[in-house]
């Protein structure tokens, strides 16, 4: 049997404003050919269909026709549950047609294993899907019956109770699969993901994931990785496209498992060529610098972080001449290098503030002019941005 696992999708995401939908769309369109292609038997989807809990009808619309393409009328089955980010009853909703056409949707949490038919095959697969446990997702479904889940101290022995309480309906004849939207203690991150773990309260150790099962798909982190010390085979797929600058140069993909029951799983990845790549440009030769890499169509098909070394303020109109030259410009960051010393000697020294700072500076290049109170806070904007991305301050 060969199982496709993917995860975060986020449909519906942005990029600073930036409709990403026709990437994304882009991406289902390669994810439906993969399928063909590889001869794919099941696919499994590890949460974060959407990015918000209320996504807009387009994103939904393409997450319904796709899927659809992905079962192909029910031969293939599919299995969908919610990530943190997804609304749990919203995703489920459509459930009742979505089974006739083999396709599972999972929004809460749940103690039962699914057993899923493979026709092409002639197998069964059951697995132990555990859709984004939250706290107050897990008060809905541990119920009484599950009392002794409910007062275990550590949210990770709960999610290992589950695991193992699931694990029960394995057989050495089926192919027995986990799935949950978790972190696991250890995995790498990046910006792009909203945190589940607060105050580590939400995260799972390695160990706590079932060794009963041949494999454990995962999803929440962007970046395609293994779980180490798990004992057994576990990884979180990733995310199709990349979602913040942190991500540049992720190679994205898809897994793909070759599998038979009470057999090691054998696991390639499928590398994925949709989507716009993000990329970080540093121009520390200025502006004359940028414009050579525009007139050379320098990733002429990418979202750009620019950062750019300059001795004068940039205008607004240069800024404006910028993105029109180069539509995919997200961030334009002007780095002062005498600006940046004073801002240290502040820090160190004074309590002047950074505006305050930006004026003396301009002061200083234009011989006594004094900057227009957009241009002030344009630059405070930029700033802001630059601390947040790198996390130095707010």
């Amino acid at each position: 049997m060969r199982i496709l696992h993917t995860a975060d999708w986020h449909l519906g995401r942005s990029l600073e404003g930036r409709s990403r939908l026709e990437e994304q769309a882009q991406f289902l369109d390669e994810l439906v050919k993969i399928v063909e292609e590889e001869r794919i038997d099941v696919v499994l989807m590890a949460g974060d269909a959407f990015d918000t809990v209320n996504p807009p009808a387009a994103a939904e619309s393409l997450f319904y026709e796709s899927i659809a393409r992905l079962s192909d009328g029910g031969k293939r089955p599919v299995c969908v549950i919610a990530g943190n980010h997804d609304n749990p009853d919203r995703l489920s909703a459509a459930s009742p047609l979505a089974l006739k056409q083999g396709i599972l949707l999972l929004g809460l949490p749940t103690i039962d294993v699914q057993t899923i038919y493979v026709p092409t095959t002639n197998e069964t697969i059951k697995l132990a899907a555990l859709p984004y446990p939250s706290e107050s997702r897990l008060a809905e479904v541990l119920s009484d019956s599950h009392e002794e889940l409910m007062l275990r101290d550590k949210y990770d022995q709960r999610i290992q109770g589950i695991f193992e309480e699931m694990s029960k309906a394995f057989t050495p004849e089926t192919i027995n699969i986990a799935m949950s939207h978790i972190y696991v203690t250890g995995g790498s991150s990046s910006d792009s993901e909203r945190p589940i773990e607060v105050g580590g309260a939400y995260t799972v150790a390695a160990t706590s994931l079932p060794e009963a099962a041949q494999y454990v798909a995962l999803g929440h982190l962007h970046r395609p990785q293994m779980v180490s010390r798990a004992k057994t085979m576990a990884r979180y797929s990733g995310s199709p496209l990349a979602y913040s600058f942190s991500e540049a140069g992720y190679a994205k993909s898809v897994t793909i498992l070759d599998a038979k029951p009470n057999q090691p799983i054998e696991m390639s990845e499928v590398f994925l060529s949709s989507g716009k790549p993000l990329v970080r440009w540093k121009a520390k030769e200025g502006l004359a610098q940028v414009y050579t890499w525009l007139d050379e169509g320098k990733d002429a098909n990418a979202w750009i972080d620019l950062e750019i070394h300059v001795t004068n303020a940039l205008s607004i109109e240069e800024i404006h001449r910028l993105r029109k030259h180069h539509s995919g410009l997200i961030h334009i960051r002007p780095v002062f290098e005498e600006l940046e010393k004073e801002r240290a000697e502040r820090i160190v020294n004074t309590n002047t503030p950074i505006d305050e700072l930006f004026v003396r500076f301009y002061e200083k290049q234009t011989g006594g002019a004094k900057p227009e109170p957009e241009l002030t806070k344009l630059f405070l904007e930029l700033i802001s941005d630059d601390v947040d991305e790198d996390g130095d301050e707010a």
